[in-house]
């Protein structure tokens, strides 16, 4: 009897173990799966880049020698205030004094010779003018033997004499001319040989002044690199021995943008940094410049954007890491989306199927309001507001915008490789039309609108908001920006998921108990524990 009531209580409990399991399947089963949800807002939004870089001053200059020798006395030191030419270091002028004065006796030397080679061509020119003297007498001598022998006063052999010497004296002038000739060339070889000398004399005094080592610039001595007594040679490049700083007040952050983000930087831009010498506050800037030069280390491609500040207060210093963030664009009045919603992925929910999504350059039928969401009446209003359109101009560009709308329309019943350069077509005749309405200062303002716009990009998305009975639906979105928490959405007014995405609406951010990856199951057979 004992053995029995065993038996029946054993089962019994096994009964029960069961009906328990069914009974917290079933349960479980329509509450394991919850979600965590957060709100469709309206709001301004920033996109920006970070990067790192380092502070230094706008213009520094390295102080360096171009001769070498022994540093023998150090004017400045570090944090030193200097002015342009002031001497801050001297290099021992011993020995370049001694070639100062080597090179100016060869120089005296050489005038010597100037003069003994000037005095040469007086001896010269006197040689020369005796010479002509001679033949002159022969001359008249052989004439007066001439009349003589035709009288028959002297023999012919006479004025044969006469005759010969006249040639000898017309060769004497010959030879001293030529002699002149070469003391005259012996002078100009003797000047060049003065300006040579002169010439080794200026290099030398040359590198005497470059013993005396001056300021090129007004500024701060930020670094310094030799001591007293030190030697320093100059070989194939000038050592350093200072630097100097022209101004710490205006000063720049040299931030490496990565090649990636690159596209989105363009000069003019408002940046922020942060330094880690003073935590909690945030300094402003904004780009100067984008270089063009990649810097490539370790396979990664970097360039380097210039931010520039003013750095009245003297608080950031050079070398002073810089944590920079730039922001890229902006938008004042969007529907934003947090991230979170866009990486919740639940298995077996999928988008209903629709209809081809509408051209995203596709403008408004009229005037766009205010308030649209639509990326050309933004983009319209932005027109409106920045160029400041008179009331004739901004009828003109709404009766643009208007009256491509249908061909925008007929873009749908294009196939999808001939769309996108049909749209291209039509986006580039509103650009050309609105141009033509425009002066040439809003033109000007105009064109960096568009490129401004071009570097928006506009991208794909899935999010799941719950419907009516709490249940997810999938709903595939356009995004815009994003601040790194939140992104933009981009919803047509009068398309499918416009209902579903209002301001305040709930979106599915995370998946709390069960199998996150699996979709909740509103009715079937329970799922056994066992």
């Amino acid at each position: 009897m004992k053995k029995s009531y065993l038996i029946a209580a054993g089962a019994g409990a096994v009964l029960l173990a069961v009906a328990l399991g069914w009974w917290w399947s079933q349960r479980g089963g329509a509450t394991d799966v919850q979600y965590r949800t957060g709100k469709v807002e309206r709001g301004p939004l920033q996109s920006a880049v970070s990067a790192s870089g380092a502070v230094s001053p706008v213009t520094q200059v390295t102080v360096g020698t171009q001769v070498s020798g022994q540093i023998k006395d150090l004017y400045v030191d570090f944090n030193s205030e200097v002015k342009a030419g002031q001497l801050i270091a001297v290099i021992d002028p011993e020995t370049f004094e001694y070639r100062v004065r080597s090179a100016q006796a060869d120089v005296d030397a050489a005038r010597a010779v100037v003069q003994t080679a000037l005095a040469n061509v007086v001896a010269a020119k006197a040689q020369v003018s005796r010479a002509q003297t001679d033949l002159a007498e022969a001359r008249r001598t052989h004439e007066r033997n001439l009349m003589l022998v035709d009288k028959g006063f002297i023999a012919q052999s006479t004025a044969d004499q006469s005759s010969a010497l006249v040639n000898t004296s017309a060769e004497s002038v010959k030879a001293a001319e030529a002699q002149l000739g070469v003391t005259q060339a012996q002078v100009q070889s003797a000047q060049a040989s003065v300006a040579q000398r002169e010439a080794a004399l200026a290099q030398a005094r040359v590198d005497l002044a470059r013993t005396r080592i001056t300021s090129p610039v007004s500024g701060i001595v930020i670094k310094r690199t030799i001591e007293k007594g030190q030697t320093v040679a100059a070989s194939l490049q000038a050592p350093e021995l200072f630097i100097i700083a022209r101004n710490l007040r205006d000063m720049q952050v040299e931030a490496s943008i990565d090649e990636a983000d690159v596209g989105r930087i363009r000069s003019g831009q408002k940046a922020s940094f942060t330094v880690d010498a003073f935590p909690g506050r945030t300094f402003e800037g904004q780009i100067s410049q984008v270089r063009k030069a990649a810097l490539n280390v370790s396979n990664v491609v970097t360039y380097v954007a210039v931010v520039t500040f003013s750095n009245t207060d003297g608080r950031l210093l050079p070398g002073m890491t810089a944590n920079v963030r730039v922001i890229t664009d902006q938008r004042d009045n969007v529907l934003k989306v947090p991230n979170a919603a866009l990486r919740v992925r639940i298995a077996g929910v999928e988008p209903a199927a629709a209809a081809a999504p509408a051209p995203q350059d596709a403008p408004p039928a009229a005037a766009p309001a205010a308030g649209g969401n639509n990326p050309m009446t933004e983009f319209r209003n932005r027109l409106v507001r920045e160029l400041q359109l008179d009331a004739a101009q901004t009828e003109k560009v709404d009766a643009i915008y208007a009256s491509a709308r249908p061909r925008f329309m007929q873009l749908r019943e294009l196939p999808e490789a001939e769309r996108t350069k049909a749209r291209e077509r039509i986006t580039a005749d509103i650009r050309a039309r609105i141009a033509e309405v425009l002066t040439p200062e809003q033109k000007k303002r105009y064109a960096e609108m568009q490129a401004e716009q071009a570097g928006r990009t506009i991208t794909r998305g899935r999010i799941y908001v719950p419907d009516a009975l709490g249940r997810p639906k999938a709903l595939n979105v356009r995004l815009g920006i994003t601040d790194g928490t939140q992104t933009e959405l981009i919803v047509a007014p009068g398309s499918p998921e416009a209902a579903d995405l209002q301001e305040g609406a709930s979106v599915i951010t995370g998946v709390l108990g069960g199998n996150a990856a699996s979709a909740p199951r509103p009715g079937g057979a329970p799922r056994m524990m066992f």
